[in-house]
């Protein structure tokens, strides 16, 4: 449910029957946005593709990025003033080349970003969504309609009919979301979205005295797939195993997120009885992934074409090295040679996975890895980037959990940030881990790990899982 802070109060207040209404009133419209006639057409249609050999793949990429390049220099400000800019200087060479088109930073699409919406289309039309992003930098991105159907069709036919399951099936999520104020003490811990089939549970009460609340919600609505962050999911599965609980067989779990540690893999196929299956991608839409029944991650190549970068600047199409992507789907708000953040590791040559699909091969992906945080009745909580979603004066933030009363942030301070950004971050992140004293420290920069990045949460109280058992395989796609 995202609103803001007064909307959420009043919600908050009601009860459980107004507040699922509330819920299904907003389900209506994401399913407006979402699906639409085109729909099954646009997943028959993927799944088609699934079966294309690589040749064509490439035929279809570079007809695609031909147009996605001629439409972001001619229709999108911020391209077409670059190129501008790059004739009044003396340079002559033309768009139509994906090579001689410059990186793009996150700080550019954050400071500039409704320049890179196309003319044709208006930005009260759009959709718009928050995000911290997968390196703890807030951005605020624009989705058209017909952009947002194209990206949900890619998701039902490649996340969820891979899995013998659609969007007609009953479900649940585990997400990000505040469902129901952290202070709820008893059941429900979730709300039920009726347009949408979807079961909002809470990631904010999963201590081990409410996890049998769970099972008993997911039996109650007929579960058939769940979707989530895997540590919110493993807590269930593992809380239910040392309780002896039965829980309720399901058909998929879907992971999005966070990567998923093959301790955790195993703990949630053996509680729910079912496979476990990742999926890869970010809210920016430049890059997806999502594994098959034989556990290799396959490329979406209708999302963007991807490269990787080196240490150098230097790019290729083969290899290892950093995610470097741009726009195919989404042509209403393209991004061009987008560094993602991620470091991937791409299938070589031309390999057909046992699976039988033709779909190009991502041997690896290594994300984002924060901790979890724990609070004083036993929950753990993950996944904080609704803290620090774009509107705040935040340019970057890390979260530090130094005790289980005490957080600290340390934040990167933006244009505009004042004492009401402090407020906000503060009472959000009480609102998720309950009566904690919160310091901030402004800094000039978070320092960086090896790989470039930095983790944006940080316990000294959890432990964090074992390092050799986490693959490199991650997910960053938001749950939905």
């Amino acid at each position: 449910m995202r609103m803001n802070k007064p909307l959420l109060n009043i919600y908050h207040h009601l009860p459980p029957s107004l507040q699922d209404l509330a819920a299904s009133v907003h389900g209506l419209g994401l399913r407006r946005e979402r699906y639409g006639e085109e729909t099954d057409a646009l997943v028959i249609g993927a799944l088609e593709r699934d079966q294309w050999d690589p040749a064509r793949w490439r035929h279809w990429q570079q007809e695609r990025l031909a147009f996605v390049l001629h439409r972001a220099a001619t229709r999108v400000p911020y391209y077409r003033e670059m190129w501008a800019r790059r004739r009044r200087q003396g340079d002559a060479r033309p768009w139509d080349r994906l090579e001689y088109w410059p990186v793009l930073e996150k700080e550019e699409l954050r400071r500039y970003g409704p320049s890179f919406i196309a003319d044709d289309q208006s930005p009260r039309d759009m959709t718009v969504e928050r995000t911290s992003g997968t390196t703890g930098t807030p951005l605020t991105l624009w989705r058209s309609r017909r952009t947002s159907r194209a990206r949900f069709a890619h998701y039902e036919a490649r996340r969820l009919r891979w899995n013998a399951v659609d969007r007609h099936d009953r479900w649940a999520i585990l997400g990000g979301q505040l469902v129901t104020p952290y202070s709820r003490s008893r059941p429900p811990f979730w709300v039920w979205n009726r347009p949408l089939r979807q079961l909002y549970l809470s990631s904010y009460h999963l201590a081990p005295s409410f996890v049998l609340a769970y099972v008993e919600a997911l039996a109650d609505y007929q579960i058939q797939y769940l979707i989530g962050y895997p540590s919110s999911i493993d807590s269930i599965a593992r809380a239910a195993g040392l309780g002896g609980v039965s829980l309720l067989k399901l058909k998929a779990v879907i992971t999005v997120a966070e990567p998923l540690y093959a301790h955790q893999r195993e703990a949630i196929e053996t509680a729910f009885g079912c496979p476990v299956r990742e999926t890869y991608g970010m809210a920016e839409l430049t890059a997806a992934a999502s594994e098959c029944g034989e556990g290799r991650l396959h490329q979406w190549p209708e999302f963007g074409v991807c490269e990787i970068g080196d240490s150098d600047g230097n790019t290729s199409r083969q290899g290892a090295g950093e995610l470097i992507a741009t726009s195919l789907l989404d042509v209403d708000m393209p991004l061009i040679r987008y560094r993602v953040g991620d470091r991937i590791a791409m299938g070589e040559g031309d390999r057909l996975c046992p699976c039988g699909r033709a779909l190009p091969l991502l041997d690896s992906v290594d994300g984002r890895c924060d901790d979890l945080l724990q609070t004083r009745d036993g929950r753990l909580v993950g996944r904080l980037d609704p803290v620090f979603k774009a509107g705040l004066g935040v340019r970057e933030a890390q979260v530090i959990q130094e005790s289980l009363d005490r957080i600290r942030v340390l934040l990167v301070p933006g244009e505009g940030f004042g004492a009401e950004d402090e407020v906000a971050i503060r009472r959000a992140l009480r609102d998720r881990l309950g009566d904690v004293r919160v310091s901030l420290e402004c800094v000039a920069a978070i320092p960086r790990g090896r790989n470039g990045k930095f983790r944006a949460v940080i316990s000294r109280v959890s432990p964090r899982p074992e390092v050799e058992e986490a693959p490199l395989k991650q997910t960053a796609a938001g749950a939905g």
